[in-house]
């Protein structure tokens, strides 16, 4: 089967299909004129490979896990201490936002640099932190492609005005307006569908957080 039957069964993007393939968690095999040939079995590796990652499993755990040098039970084990681990850090900045709530505190008048600086020291003791930039650009990727979506519809649909008005003042066949109409449908459909995949793709890009692991 083709890649986008693969997408369907499997609700995995063709980016992080791809990614996973690049990564040596997944090898698929190649048809005859050299296109790749996805298997019942390449399904159930992707299957596979999404209920572990939404556990959060990292990418190396798996790979080691499908090379036989790890069982599913060390994995869930390994992965149990991670989420103690991330739970213990959660705790920890619950702990330190209090302590901003305690000093009654206004935006004027706090210590930024100084605030910063104890985040850091608490990293360096393990307290993980959250990184807004890369949601921010996340957002911004996606504002792009909206904004380049709804150029492309505009351009799309630009013409049939003119088409419509020229067809009142000169005499247009029927059968080219509806084709031209049916054009411009099937156009602005593609469009739509390419921005939803690309969102989609957006949201949960694997490459961007294959960097944590």
């Amino acid at each position: 089967m083709k890649i986008k039957q693969v997408e369907e069964l499997v609700d995995i993007t063709r980016k992080n299909i791809r990614f996973y393939e690049e990564q040596g968690l997944l090898n698929v095999g190649r048809s005859e004129n050299g296109y790749r040939e996805y298997g019942t079995e390449d399904v159930k590796r992707l299957k596979q490979i999404r209920l572990l990652r939404r556990l959060s499993v990292p990418i190396e755990d798996i790979r080691l896990l499908f090379q036989g040098k790890y069982s599913l039970e060390d994995v869930l084990e390994r992965q149990q201490v991670q989420l103690e681990f991330q739970k213990e850090s959660i705790r920890r900045t619950q702990l330190y936002c209090r302590q901003l709530l305690e000093g009654k505190i206004r935006l004027e008048t706090l210590d930024v640099d100084g605030c910063l600086e104890q985040m850091d020291r608490l990293e360096q003791e393990g307290v993980m932190f959250m990184d807004g930039t890369r949601s921010d650009i996340h957002k911004k990727k996606q504002r792009g492609a909206i904004a380049g979506a709804g150029v492309m519809l505009f351009l799309t649909l630009a013409p049939v005005g003119v088409i419509l008005g020229v067809s009142r003042s000169a005499s247009v066949p029927e059968w080219l307006i509806v084709f031209f109409l049916g054009v411009t449908a099937v156009m602005c459909v593609g469009v739509v569908a390419a921005l939803v995949s690309r969102i989609r793709e957006i949201k949960g890009g694997e490459e961007d957080e294959a960097s944590k692991y």
